[in-house]
């Protein structure tokens, strides 16, 4: 293990993060605000100590190992949450314990989304940014981890997607070197974001929080300006904006790249992935929309166009795992909110910036329980399992089985251990739910907020956001014995 050259790596990141702190500054000032300092003190805490990790090691000189880089990927996510949580733990206003400001920031750098903070509205707009901004970076940097950096460590989505998809999305990365890869990634995120934001602003929104919404929708993070989230601005055209901006984003970004380089649309429709996930978009929209129209009690019924508009929004967010809310979605008839909580456990496209299991887990585990139902009619038929024309090995295969029961163990645990802490059933297996897929807000206590709910429950769904972040995988393997050994 090359500690120098990690330390080296994170201090260097470190350095680069705390810059960001000096960003909501502007804001501050323009807004005749008091936050300055406590930004000015963050980038201060946060620039010292990545100078003092990387100064002492910035000549170290070695190739990263694969085992370098599990680490390194997994402190990337530790250190910038530990840090992330300084201007909020420094600010008077929201007034966060050392548990909650974490919490907070762990919930916008991995773009879960659950927040601890009530009263929005009513917030320095320095620090809304800041919490807007956290979810933004968290989108970028998920994005080339997932695309540019787990394939090489031979784990994520992105590795059995490239390694058994025909076409373009076989290349081993976007571009011959990972900076390339980084920067292409970067500059489609970036005009994403620009024209979200331009499409909110003249849909009705302030230029603020035009922005603002523009950083959690393309991260797919879900966090707002304001306390009723998008059903504060009772606007249909900006919930349809929102609809489109979350689902371009929950789709996989090499399919973006390679779209825009071939000048050519046909290549998402080439991608079975791709349509798997319109697929399932598609019909639960329908399920969701006639079921708002027909199981809604006639007192609290809406208009089958608003039955329409609110179904669509809700279900888009929850299972592209942003989190936007645009209505009470918890107090419809139980069947929807448990339904779309469930879509959430599917997830956005691999090398997205969405939560989940991964739309291409989920396609190639249905396409195996299809096989298993024809061998019991043909015992001795050969019956490959295949992604678009191409057949999908055994070993991958295992991989995707084997990642869905550590997903599942992972997830009992979490959640018994969430009961213990005297939360209800269903509180406890939503929260788990939002946490680990990313999701944020929950049912029961935390479908608005987790203000309430106890401090240890707090931060066993910080290490629950951290898990599904990271694909599970990429963390627990750092508690195996064979990790370490020399």
């Amino acid at each position: 293990m090359h500690f120098s050259l990690i330390g080296a790596l994170l201090g260097l990141l470190l350095l680069i993060f705390s810059l960001t702190m000096l960003v909501p500054i502007p804001f501050a000032l323009w807004f005749g605000e008091s936050t300055s300092l406590v930004f000015v003190s963050a980038f201060a805490i946060t620039a010292a100590t990545g100078a003092a990790l990387w100064l002492p090691n910035k000549n170290f000189k070695q190739t990263l190992r694969t085992r370098d880089g599990f680490l390194i990927t997994a402190l990337f996510w530790l250190v910038l949450s530990a840090f992330g949580s300084l201007p909020l733990l420094l600010a008077e206003a929201p007034s966060l314990s050392i548990t909650d400001a974490v919490f907070e920031s762990v919930s916008g750098l991995t773009t879960t989304g659950a927040t601890v903070i009530t009263g929005l509205d009513d917030l320095p707009k320095s620090i809304l940014y800041y919490r807007q901004q956290l979810q933004w970076l968290g989108g970028i940097g998920i994005i080339v981890i997932a695309i540019a950096i787990l394939p090489m460590l031979g784990v994520g989505g992105m590795q059995l997607y490239r390694a058994e998809t025909p076409g373009p999305m076989k290349d081993t990365k976007l571009t011959p070197r990972i900076t390339g890869t980084a920067k292409a990634l970067f500059t489609i995120y970036v005009t994403m974001t620009v024209g979200c934001a331009i499409a909110y602003w003249l849909a009705g929104m302030t230029p603020f929080d035009a922005l603002a919404h523009s950083f959690s929708t393309v991260a797919i993070g879900g966090f707002s300006t304001h306390d009723a989230s998008m059903g504060y601005f009772d606007n249909p055209v900006i919930l349809w904006i929102a609809v489109a901006y979350m689902l371009l984003s929950g789709v996989n970004f090499a399919l973006h790249y390679f779209s825009y380089r071939n000048r050519s649309l046909g290549i998402y429709w080439q991608d079975s992935e791709f349509r798997f996930y319109l697929s399932i978009n598609f019909v639960a929209m329908i399920i969701v929309s006639l079921g708002l129209i027909f199981l809604t009690k006639s007192e609290a019924a809406m208009s089958w166009q608003d039955s329409v508009l609110h179904g669509v929004f809700q279900v888009v967010s929850i299972a592209t795992t942003t989190g936007f809310t645009s209505t009470e979605y918890a107090n419809w008839p139980t069947f929807i909110p448990i339904f779309m909580f469930l879509l959430a456990f599917i997830g956005a496209s691999a090398g997205s910036t969405g939560g989940g299991m991964k739309v291409i887990r989920v396609m190639l585990i249905a396409k195996q329980g299809y096989r298993e139902l024809v061998r019991l009619v043909h015992p001795n038929a050969v019956i490959p399992v295949k992604i678009g024309d191409r057949p999908v090995s055994n070993q991958v295969i295992s991989a995707v089985w084997s990642f869905f029961a550590i997903y599942v163990l992972v997830y009992i645990v979490m959640l018994l251990l969430i009961l213990a802490t005297g939360m209800d059933f269903l509180t406890a297996f939503s929260a788990v739910g939002a946490s680990i897929n990313n999701l944020g807000p929950g049912l029961g206590e935390v479908a608005a907020h987790y203000q309430n709910i106890p401090s240890s429950a707090k931060w066993i769904l910080c290490l629950a956001m951290l898990l599904g972040r990271l694909e599970v995988f990429t963390l627990l393997v750092l508690f195996t014995p064979a990790f370490w050994r020399k």
